[in-house]
């Protein structure tokens, strides 16, 4: 078994915000791999389905991007996931904007919905991390992650979630370095 989770934050007016770029891959995986109908369980909205032939559990938390970690852990206490079979797509400032890197373990980097997973479950599951870029100016942090794409950066953001989704299965089978080169490979011929 294993858990995809995507961050970001409910309700209707952060939909496009860079800070909601892993719900927007979960809705991608979910509509490829043909998961079931999203249902409010564990504090998010959870389909499950096979990809495969492993049995794949997706989860969008909704208890706001700094409370991610309750969910995940309320979940995978439940079905006896392992924290190493946990994948999280979130989005990274420190990376250029649709640049993908993907990685098992490490620190937060600062990243308030990962400090909370840590917080949860330890640092031991795999990270996907996607790139939003950095502002020029280091008091708009805060405003860059609840700002809206632009309009070309969301067509973007489209392509880089087509590209996931097709490398899932190279993901899921933990082949960390390949899956973020074939990414930013095919993301380099758009």
């Amino acid at each position: 078994m294993l858990l995809l989770v995507g961050l970001g934050n409910p309700g209707s007016n952060n939909v496009n915000n860079r800070h909601n770029i892993g719900f927007k891959i979960i809705d991608a995986v979910n509509a490829h791999f043909k998961l079931s109908k999203q249902k409010p369980k564990f504090k998010g909205l959870l389909t499950t389905g096979n990809i495969d032939s492993k049995k794949i559990y997706a989860i969008k938390p909704l208890t706001f991007m700094n409370n991610s970690g309750t969910a995940i852990k309320e979940l995978i206490d439940y079905f006896k996931i392992d924290a190493k079979d946990v994948f999280v797509f979130h989005d990274d400032m420190d990376i250029d904007f649709g640049k993908v890197k993907a990685k098992f373990g490490g620190s937060s980097a600062g990243h308030n919905g990962i400090n909370s997973i840590d917080k949860f479950i330890g640092k031991d599951y795999s990270r996907i991390r996607i790139g939003i870029g950095h502002p020029k100016q280091k008091n708009k942090v805060n405003n860059h992650v609840l700002e809206d794409f632009k309009e070309d950066e969301e067509e973007k953001i489209k392509e880089i979630a087509e590209i996931i989704v097709k490398l899932i299965p190279t993901l899921i089978e933990k082949k960390m370095e390949l899956f973020s080169s074939k990414v930013n490979q095919n993301l380099n011929g758009i």
